[in-house]
């Protein structure tokens, strides 16, 4: 019991030092979601250009989905005259170039790593752009269009209906309008809606990890007595741990922290958080979206650009040396006193609470119940 118990007091402890970050990240995220008119996407997006890819990066950025929504929304927009390769772009940089996972990675793990979420995420879009213009046959995009036309269901569904509305007004009349704000309280609260289950479970894993596994078990999974193997070495099991967690986007982070810990490289911790667009659920949905053939195929560029471009951040940021030389990720050791933490959890926390009104004053349950029909809210 006494295990259980350090388990879950750790759980709690990392749930409680990220908590004014996870809110701030997904109130952020529904301003952006509410500026950003996501109704001619597929217009911006005709090609595998430069500019095109660009476009899809940026749109994908701010966005800001869980893993299931953003594959959702790819193929929505694929199945609207998209680009395949520009779709794609547009579904990782939807999952792991947002505020939030950027916010998380630095109240937990420090600058270096928000910064090498943002550097390597380019740099594995630019890799996945490469292997698709070599590898991906015009056959297999035409099969892939016609299995999603069929229109099968994954999850989220309706957060892609939702996402790719149009929107009325510029950017300000949305901004400073009594509707926009009700917007962005329905999307703060349907982005909790999607993601409490992963962030939970990520941090039960987290905490059962961190309080029971040795530090001699993941010195010695990690390769660490070997500095260069270990190098080598974390960004291929990394997104391997990923797909063993069944964690997806930001209920990553935490895990990425006791990894880093334990003794992973850091482009191990780069390719683990990229890792959660080939989990294995995320996988099935890639087979009913697109087929069999297509899915393995994204199963086995998108596991390749993860390992390369973790490794191409790790001799980046070594060369800089912009890699921390200590170990010491917040894993929840000084949570629940009196701090700085403490005073922005009550303060984010007063601004979660304004929007829950908010979204339940103007309709918001009764969109969260149409979306659930749809298959979405799963």
């Amino acid at each position: 019991m006494d295990a259980v118990g350090s388990a879950l007091y750790l759980a709690a402890a990392m749930g409680w030092e990220i908590l004014w970050g996870l809110i701030l990240g997904f109130a952020l995220s529904a301003v952006v979601d509410v500026l950003v008119s996501k109704a001619e996407l597929q217009k911006l997006m005709p090609d595998d250009s430069a500019g095109s890819i660009t476009r899809a990066s940026l749109l994908g950025a701010a966005s800001s989905s869980c893993s299931y929504a953003a594959v959702a929304i790819a193929r929505s927009i694929f199945r609207k005259g998209a680009d395949f390769t520009a779709a794609m772009a547009f579904q990782f940089a939807s999952t792991n170039l947002v505020i939030e996972l950027g916010v998380l990675l630095v109240v937990l793990m420090g600058w270096s790593f928000g910064a090498a979420e943002f550097i390597g995420g380019p740099i594995m879009i630019a890799l996945l752009v490469v292997m698709f213009r070599l590898l991906l046959r015009p056959g297999m995009v035409a099969a892939a269009r016609k299995q999603a036309e069929q229109g099968l269901t994954g999850r989220m569904e309706g957060h892609a209906g939702m996402a790719t509305m149009a929107k009325q007004g510029t950017w300000k009349e949305r901004l400073t309008s009594s509707e926009g704000w009700t917007a962005i309280s329905h999307y703060f609260v349907m982005n909790w809606s999607m993601l409490w289950k992963d962030i939970a479970l990520g941090l039960l894993i987290s905490g059962t990890l961190g309080a029971l596994v040795p530090d001699s078990f993941w010195q010695a999974a990690f390769l660490s007595d070997d500095p260069l193997l270990s190098k080598l070495w974390g960004p291929v099991i990394g997104p391997l741990i990923a797909i063993a967690s069944f964690t997806c986007s930001i209920g990553n982070v935490p895990l990425a922290a006791v990894l880093w810990n334990g003794g992973i490289s850091f482009g191990g911790v780069v390719a683990f958080i990229f890792g959660d667009l080939i989990i294995l659920t995320i996988l099935n949905i890639y087979r009913k979206y697109y087929g069999w053939r297509m899915g393995l195929f994204l199963a086995g560029t998108f596991y390749a650009a993860m390992v390369l471009a973790a490794l191409v951040v790790e001799l980046l940021f070594g060369a800089f040396d912009w890699i921390p030389g200590q170990r010491n990720a917040n894993v929840g050791e000084a949570a629940f006193e009196l701090n700085y933490t403490t005073v922005l959890n009550v303060l984010t926390l007063l601004l979660a609470g304004w929007l829950y009104w908010r979204y339940r004053r103007t309709g918001g349950p009764r969109m969260m119940r149409d979306m659930r029909q749809d298959g979405s809210g799963q």
